[in-house]
């Protein structure tokens, strides 16, 4: 039989119970990939807004020898723009490799230099925020298409069945397309990721109705045997309905989140060192809960940084990057620490990085061009992403733009290309790991992508 034929003639408690009488498995079941994975979770610390790469991980000194001065290229870019805005932060070398970092992120560089491969050469197509987005976490600039997590939910499954199989922590509501950064578009709805708003700190406002404060488990339990009768005879004439199937597994998930939901993330359960290394801000708080959530087994974890004041620096560079920066480095080189500390850090696949990058001039003339105010405009022919962990070669700058940083030049890696590395290092083939629908077969790479070879530890 049919599966939707088998739960139509089975009167029992929902689809958790299904697939457990059926002997079948349910659609956040742990999955095995193509091939021996390198890594088996994913994290994504997305840094909204395009932050400028010249500024953290791309170091220019050509730009202070035309520091005010025009530069000798001619930039395309959205805007006006004037001369060449060196950087105002110093670049060091860190580490046995000599990896070349901003102060920016001078704790993430002098205790994980040797871990990072920073690709310095990616490009995208549009300098705007909206489609770089949908490109960096859903493959595609405008069609509706799943994102990177749920794909990975999606072959993976999640080796936790009582949490949502991929999350977003993104504090202060939702950036530019919402939920779209997480969708599950055509895929099932239980790939969909499941956002938390990281700015509350009480677990009822964390995570709307998590607790049921009026009825025993064993009462909930008994309410939705009597749901999922309900929904059986509901289904006997809405046989293809792929979102009421999506619906019943909601609820069923909701049930189950009140048993884990309330210990993973009561920050309060970590010792006192614990939360002092990572520091009591969002961020510290925001990436503490994420390796929470992964060590309970949340197959994918994206952390935003950067939703109510991003890392769009059109104006102020030295100011606002350096803020951002402090807020960002402390967390993440804690966080770096504590998955090395557990054994984690070897099958633990760490991806940091914005839509796009920043120019190398001035931006003129709305958001000011005097020292004091410059800022860099968008810029989508050249920015650089970190990886860490499951599988990467560490110690590493892959790639480069031109002497400004302004363009990719060498070794060239597409946003396609990443999302093909990524699933490499997760056990996929990207050009086979396709879903059906609308009579096409559809992946997250599309018609593109190679596998960056040069990444691969």
């Amino acid at each position: 039989m049919k599966r939707r034929q088998l739960l139509q003639g089975m009167g029992l408690a929902g689809l958790a119970g299904v697939f457990e009488r059926a002997g079948m498995a349910g659609p956040l079941e742990p999955r095995r990939p193509h091939f021996a994975p390198r890594a088996k979770r994913l994290i994504h610390i997305f840094a909204n807004g395009g932050p400028s790469h010249m500024d953290t991980f791309d170091p220019k000194p050509a730009l202070a020898k035309y520091a005010g001065q025009p530069l000798p290229v001619h930039l395309r870019t959205e805007r006006r723009t004037g001369t060449a805005l060196p950087s105002p932060f110093a670049f060091r070398k860190y580490g046995q490799s000599g990896l070349e970092v901003s102060e920016v992120f001078g704790k993430v560089a002098a205790a994980h230099a040797d871990s990072l491969c920073v690709i310095r050469s990616m490009h995208t197509e549009v300098p705007n925020h909206e489609p770089s987005l949908m490109m960096m976490n859903c493959g595609a600039q405008q069609q509706s298409r799943p994102s990177l997590g749920s794909w990975v939910v999606y072959g993976l499954g999640s080796e936790n069945q009582n949490l949502p199989g991929f999350i977003s922590l993104c504090p202060g509501g939702l950036p530019i397309r919402g939920a779209q950064n997480w969708k599950s578009a055509f895929l099932p709805g239980a790939y969909q990721g499941t956002h938390i708003d990281t700015r509350e700190t009480e677990l009822d406002r964390l995570v709307e109705n998590v607790q049921n404060k009026l009825t025993r488990r064993e009462e909930q339990s008994r309410q939705l045997e009597l749901l999922a009768a309900m929904n059986r005879e509901h289904r006997k004439t809405r046989e293809e309905d792929e979102a009421l199937e999506a619906r019943v597994q909601s609820f069923e998930l909701a049930f189950r989140m009140q048993m884990e939901a309330e210990d993973v993330f009561d920050l309060g359960k970590e010792p006192a060192h614990v939360r002092e290394m990572y520091g009591d801000t969002l961020h510290g708080r925001q990436m503490l809960m994420a390796r929470r959530l992964l060590e309970k087994g949340v197959r994918v974890v994206q952390v935003w940084h950067g939703a109510a004041q991003p890392w769009d620096t059109h104006d102020d560079v030295a100011k606002r990057v350096g803020q951002l920066g402090r807020e960002s480095d402390q967390p993440i080189a804690a966080f770096l620490t504590d998955l090395k500390q557990r054994g984690m850090f070897e099958d633990t696949l760490i991806i940091w990085g914005g839509e796009f990058g920043r120019t190398p001039v001035v931006e003129l003339p709305a958001f000011g061009s005097n020292a004091g105010t410059a800022g860099r405009d968008h810029n989508s022919y050249g920015f650089s992403v970190w990886l860490a962990g499951g599988g990467v070669k560490g110690g590493t700058a892959y790639g480069a733009t031109d002497e400004f940083g302004f363009r990719a030049e060498i070794d060239r890696v597409h946003v396609h290309d990443l999302h093909a590395t990524l699933l490499h290092l997760l056990g996929f083939d990207h050009e086979k790991f396709t879903f059906r629908y609308a009579g096409r077969d559809f992946r997250l790479t599309d018609v593109h992508g190679q596998v960056v070879k040069g990444v691969l530890g």
